[in-house]
């Protein structure tokens, strides 16, 4: 188990937490929450010892396997799939022990080695490597790509990939789905569901946690304090507690306030003066209960947009796309005053696309209109928050000056005031945004997007960053906002209580989504399935009344066939060879169990036989790994038929 016994921990003069004690158990899953700067990533830090406890100790086995995300990405041209098996350590080294055995031509190694490479899986790495990057959005082939072709959001998918491949006893994710869309959020949710160790989880998702979590560890006051249950049941106990907290303060409030108006009274008569002492003392004495501190550092709403045009915007009969492909195509759509809109698909399908269009192509060079026509109502005004935008605030200048730029004309006070409900107070609204954090600069961009008053909102992936605190903020400003609105979000809580209407972005089209939130990783997850089993040649099969249509079917029938008799022919060889090596792996392994070959005469045959089994057993698994994907090549043809 992990075992925090009278913690203490400071970063420079601030304390984080002082005199923790709790225990995490094997295969628990515990989500760390508690506001910025309270000591969440320093925990983790702790525990991987990168920093060091001013007082108490942290103790966990030290055989266990620890994995965790690493923040930097080091330049490297080996492939993507390659960089991930990196993350199984014990397997690499296995197979560096393996390359000098059979330098060094030594059986005896070679076949230990050898069936403890089996042992950890070490025939099925490549296989398990590449289904972790294709449940995290990488495409087919994408596995090969050099690691220094990804960007930034994409490399932090390789790191998650490579902490995920890890066989760890201990698993430490930092805010693992920042960079993902909902689908691979769905996908990991699945895998940690799945994980045998011991999760230790910072997120600011609420779904995520209640779908992940058995446990909460939360850092409030300087006091880490675990929770059974997940984060919607520590949120039920937390307010519970802090109600009869609340209750228990002002009722020493009151008490305090007696006391105070006694000794005020009967402190200057000499009768009462011993009394009045006393009380005072008394009153010195008594612990105050700290008021419950439940209300956001965050207040802010929308104002009302000042014009509402019957038709905010519409899209008629519209393709889309880059350069000459297409990614939505004959899009019909339009946004009126109240619309409250969820964007769903997908990886890939269109989602960003289509709001990067609804926002003006103006906004991405690469987007082009195809065909059709974007009409935006005279008095539309767009708000459109996208994560290159923090890259496009002036680091020099500060949050008021950032909003000066908008309203040259505002006074410094009214501007510090709007800047004060985002978390902008005191010298932080005039200090400059280069060293703010990614949170603070999402938060500086919502604030300057607030303040233009904007009666349409078009928002992509608006909470990537932002603590629970602002998130819950921002849902109830969008709540109370009588303008229209799109959101493309991996926050399920956000869609859920801000959306109205789902569409779905699915196959070049946009259209209704018939079923509800809580539905749609079922939809998504029928839908993988479904994309497996087709291919390409799927939409030759329509039109089938059509004369030509049959004629270019047939034909397309007759190659199909022609294709699968080459791996006919390659799964009866596999076959063959399979069953022959599997007859001389049996007769090997009875030599190996008569008890006289491992005699001192018998030393040399022993070794031949060790050496026969090693260099079998891997010709076997090659020709395993070679049946297999001619099985499923010549399956998948079969099912184009």
């Amino acid at each position: 188990m992990i075992q925090f016994k009278n913690l203490s921990l400071r970063r420079g003069a601030k304390l984080l937490f002082e005199q923790a004690s709790l225990q995490i158990h094997p295969g628990q899953k515990v989500g760390i929450t508690g506001a910025n700067g309270t000591g969440k990533s320093s925990l983790f830090a702790l525990i991987l010892d990168e920093l060091h406890a001013d007082i108490g100790d942290c103790f966990y086995p030290k055989s266990w396997v620890i994995a965790h995300v690493a923040q930097e990405t080091p330049a490297d041209d080996r492939s993507a799939l390659e960089y991930v098996l990196d993350g199984d350590s014990e397997l690499r080294k296995v197979e560096a022990d393996l390359a000098e055995a059979e330098a060094s031509d030594d059986g005896l190694k070679l076949a230990s080695l050898h069936s403890h490479y089996d042992n950890i899986g070490g025939y099925t790495a490549r296989s398990r490597a590449g289904q972790l990057l294709y449940g995290l959005g990488f495409k087919a082939g994408d596995e090969n790509r050099s690691v220094n072709e990804y960007s930034g959001g994409w490399r932090m998918r390789l790191n998650l990939a490579r902490a995920l491949m890890c066989r760890s006893d201990l698993l430490l994710l930092d805010e693992p789905t920042n960079h993902l869309d909902l689908d691979a959020v769905i996908w990991l949710e699945n895998w940690l569901a799945n994980y045998p160790g011991t999760l230790l989880l910072i997120s600011h998702d609420r779904d995520f946690l209640n779908n992940v979590t058995s446990h909460i560890a939360h850092i409030e006051h300087q006091r880490v304090t675990l929770y059974t249950g997940n984060y919607t049941a520590f949120e039920r106990i937390r307010t519970e507690h802090l109600a009869s907290q609340q209750a228990d303060y002002e009722k020493q409030q009151r008490e305090i306030k007696h006391i105070q108006s006694y000794v005020e009274r009967f402190r200057a008569q000499a009768t009462k003066a011993r009394q009045a002492q006393s009380r005072l003392k008394a009153l010195e004495r008594m612990q105050e209960i700290a008021p419950a501190h439940v209300d956001s550092p965050f207040h802010f709403s929308l104002l009302e947009p000042e014009k509402r045009p019957n038709t905010l915007l519409r899209l008629e009969n519209i393709s889309a796309g880059y350069d000459d492909t297409s990614i939505i195509t004959r899009v019909d759509f339009s946004i009126t005053p109240g619309d409250r809109i969820g964007l769903l698909g997908p990886n890939g399908a269109g989602k960003s696309t289509l709001i990067k269009l609804l926002a003006g192509s103006s906004l991405d060079n690469s987007i082009s209109i195809q065909q059709g026509q974007r009409e935006v109502g005279r008095e539309t005004k767009i708000g459109y928050f996208a994560q290159h935008q923090l890259e496009q605030l002036h680091p020099e200048h500060s949050p008021v000056d950032h909003l000066k730029q908008l309203d040259p004309q505002a006074r410094e006070a009214d501007l510090r005031n709007h800047l004060g409900g985002f978390g902008f107070s005191n010298d932080m609204a005039l200090s400059p945004v280069a060293p703010f954090s990614g949170g603070e600069k999402s938060r500086l961009v919502l604030a300057m997007l607030v303040y233009q008053r904007p009666n349409l909102l078009l928002l992509d992936e608006p909470t990537n960053h932002l603590d629970l605190e602002m998130r819950q903020a921002l849902a109830t400003a969008l709540q109370a906002f009588s303008g229209a609105m799109v959101i493309v979000s991996h926050d399920r809580h956000l869609l859920r209580v801000t959306c109205d209407q789902l569409l779905l972005v699915h196959d070049q089209r946009v259209d209704e989504f018939p079923l509800s939130l809580d539905e749609y990783p079922k939809w998504l997850s029928d839908q993988n399935k479904e994309m497996q089993k087709t291919d390409g040649t799927a939409a030759t099969t329509q039109n089938t009344n059509n004369a030509a249509a049959k004629k270019d079917r047939k034909r397309l029938e007759a190659e199909l066939r022609k294709k699968c008799q080459p791996l006919s022919r390659k799964v009866k060889n596999a076959e063959a060879e399979l069953d022959k090596l599997h007859a001389d792996q049996t007769e090997l392994e009875q030599q190996l169990a008569d008890p006289d070959i491992y005699t001192e005469a018998n030393k040399q045959k022993l070794q031949d036989c060790l050496l026969k089994k090693a260099d079998i057993d891997k010709r076997c698994a090659d020709a395993e790994e070679l049946w297999l994907e001619a099985s499923e090549a010549l399956e998948e043809l079969n099912n184009s038929l």
